[in-house]
């Protein structure tokens, strides 16, 4: 990957979190930065902090479950800056339920979000970025490699982004392009409330599962407060994500704490899924 000042990236899913923080990041680093989103009425927040951060980006139109504005939209970018050099996959949505629960066009629309936007996306950009030796960055989560309650959905699509993205690694590696996963753990972000989740109201409607669902949305609420010591902020994650995209030789998998890489271990090294099978079924007790 050309280590010069002209680096071109892409980054989707910038309106906030960590991809805005991933935008800046990268363009207070010397990158022509192309911020992406699927609305970019809602790029006030990100405009502020580009001025902020007296860098400038370029934002544009790109709704990763559209094919042709996907296709269009990353052509264009290549075509206009004469390159691409990098890509990170961030736009993605949370979802919470659970299989009796949730109807299978819930679950299916988290799934095309989340997975096939990803493939969508790194699909258009492979022969940009093996032109120029460039790199494929896919923000997973600790819910890639670690299935949680209330979660089964999220969960099987970070699973998918990460078993796509692994088994490509090594082969895009043969045309020169390097691919890496980034698992952040709880992250203070409007992730989680852009999920647009009524707490009470799914728990008033889940019947069997109330009980369950009530001691899981207590977990997480405790989680996502920013003193326990398990979250992060999105500018923290953006650090990791930017120390992995400019590294001599990018890991396939990086988490971005100390927290999420003993979570993630936890996974990684149960044979018999029994340590993440009593971990998770105390959340919901």
């Amino acid at each position: 990957m050309s280590t010069g000042t002209n680096r071109c990236v892409l980054i989707t899913g910038t309106s906030s979190g960590i991809g805005l923080a991933t935008a800046i990041a990268c363009a207070r680093a010397g990158w022509t930065t192309v911020a992406t989103m699927r609305d970019t009425t809602r790029a006030v927040a990100l405009n502020t902090a580009a001025e902020t951060a007296g860098v400038s980006l370029d934002i544009r139109v790109l709704d990763v479950t559209d094919d042709e504005s996907v296709r269009e939209g990353i052509d264009s970018v290549a075509a206009e800056h004469g390159r691409l050099d990098a890509v990170v996959n961030n736009a993605g949505a949370a979802h919470l339920g659970t299989l009796e629960n949730d109807s299978l066009a819930d679950i299916r629309a988290c799934v095309e979000v989340n997975f096939f936007g990803v493939v969508q996306v790194s699909h258009a950009a492979m022969p940009h970025l093996r032109a120029n030796g460039g790199r494929l960055l896919t923000i997973s989560s600790v819910g890639g490699s670690v299935g949680q309650p209330f979660n089964e959905a999220y969960c099987a699509a970070k699973f998918a982004v990460e078993g796509f993205m692994q088994s490509l690694a090594p082969v895009a590696r043969t045309v020169g392009v390097q691919v890496g996963v980034i698992e952040p753990a709880a992250v203070t972000s409007e992730f989680v409330a852009n999920a647009n989740v009524d707490v009470a109201a799914m728990v008033a409607q889940a019947g069997p599962y109330a009980p369950a669902l009530t001691a899981y949305a207590q977990r997480v609420q405790a989680m996502y407060e920013a003193d326990t010591g398990t979250s992060q902020t999105s500018d923290e994650v953006a650090a990791v994500v930017m120390e992995t995209l400019t590294a001599p030789e990018m890991p396939f998998r990086t988490q971005t704490s100390n927290w999420a890489r003993d979570f993630v271990g936890w996974s990684l090294s149960d044979l018999n899924g029994a340590t993440v099978y009593e971990e998770t079924r105390g959340w919901v007790s």
